[in-house]
């Protein structure tokens, strides 16, 4: 029983430590919520970057709706990080409807066979509206920056 009590505390002390249960002072809500703002910003650019990276090369067509439902689950946890920032809040909404349009766009999509080998099948898309697509999922992202950066110049004043 002893082998799987230190590591299973040690799996809880990480995870409180991550979600910064740990910290110990309680610090300044101030500070914490910029810090945490920051933190669902750079978790959105992550999340930003992989869906115009999937979209761009899709391995399959399931793959990537698999990878877009993961990034819209990842969004709604952030909005629920958020607390009761309405702008924050705002701004994930916007680019919560960012990737749902993506992945409207992802459902209309078809697998056709390659020009090179008829016997691989690569995905068909439209180079504008991928570009459309990819360009309103980092303006969205952008805007929850800008929230970010916005809170942190009114409460500065």
């Amino acid at each position: 029983m002893r082998r799987f009590t230190m590591p299973a505390a040690l799996v809880f002390a990480g995870a409180l430590a991550l979600t910064g249960c740990a910290s110990g002072d309680g610090g300044d809500t101030a500070a914490s919520g910029e810090e945490s703002c920051s933190t669902i910003a750079a978790e959105v650019r992550d999340i930003s970057n992989g869906v115009q990276n999937n979209i761009a090369a899709p391995a399959s067509l399931e793959g990537l709706q698999d990878y877009l439902g993961e990034a819209s689950e990842r969004t709604d946890a952030l909005i629920e990080e958020a607390g009761d920032d309405d702008a924050l809040i705002d701004s994930l909404g916007e680019f919560q409807t960012a990737l749902n349009e993506v992945s409207t766009y992802a459902d209309g999509l078809e697998e056709v066979p390659s020009e090179e080998d008829p016997s691989a099948m690569t995905i068909e898309q439209d180079p504008e509206e991928l570009a459309s697509q990819q360009a309103a999922v980092q303006e969205a992202s952008a805007a929850v920056s800008a929230s970010c950066d916005a809170e942190s110049d009114t409460e500065s004043e």
